[in-house]
């Protein structure tokens, strides 16, 4: 009837090597070498400055107000996860704090990702565990109903199952398929090389119009150089 009441014990991750080469690149690096495709909703913010995160995904599954699953994901987290939790209606409650942080910590969790609202964000800086969120939101939430661990959830319109790879830094949050992280970061790769190659040329002074060959289009599109 419904995906209640479910913890997967045993989840597929990516291979750590490659994991660890998709961590050098940016977000928007990513979206772009994936075919502009993975985004969260932008309203996905990271809760302090400077923080970033890259790694395998624990989905969680929350009732709005209630954070109980949370505690039950910490068994699940392996070294080097994030946990990514949905809910399932909007709720901008502080799911997460300093103590579930530093409970994640203690089992190598790298971060969260939360279509939600965490709270103690002074205390997740100090501790660098990096978190990005729907909102900082004081407000505590009760554990009373059940959701899930490790089913496939929505998070600020984009679908992530667990194993997936989430990357998140000041640009945004994407979502790398788990049988695609090795292709994607070869991907990433071959544009950062060719970004370079243009900065390069950039800083000798080139033009974009000349650069991306754009004087060809443009003058057939019509535009006229004139002189006053």
């Amino acid at each position: 009837m419904n995906n209640l009441g479910i913890v997967r014990t045993n989840i597929e991750r990516p291979d750590p090597t490659d994991v660890k080469r998709l961590s050098q690149f940016g977000v928007s690096t990513i979206h772009e070498a994936m075919g502009r495709v993975g985004l969260l909703r932008p309203y996905i913010r990271p809760a302090y400055t400077g923080a970033k995160l890259c790694g395998p995904a624990v989905t969680v599954l929350l009732q709005p107000g209630d954070n109980w699953m949370f505690h039950v994901a910490v068994e699940q987290v392996q070294e080097g996860d994030v946990i990514v939790a949905g809910c399932t209606t909007e709720s901008e409650d502080g799911f997460f704090g300093e103590l579930l942080a530093t409970s994640l910590t203690a089992r190598g969790c790298k971060g969260l990702v939360i279509d939600g609202g965490v709270r103690d964000v002074a205390d997740l800086e100090k501790m660098d565990f990096p978190v990005f969120s729907r909102a900082v939101n004081a407000k505590g939430t009760v554990k009373a109903t059940l959701g899930s661990v490790n089913i496939p959830v929505v998070v600020a319109n984009a679908v992530v199952n667990s194993g997936d790879v989430v990357v998140a830094d000041v640009d945004g949050v994407v979502v790398v398929p788990r049988e695609l992280v090795r292709a994607v970061a070869d991907a990433s790769q071959k544009r950062e090389d060719n970004e370079e190659a243009k900065r390069m040329k950039f800083r000798e002074g080139a033009l974009g119009l000349d650069v991306y060959g754009m004087r060809g289009p443009l003058a057939k599109a019509g535009l006229e150089y004139v002189e006053n």
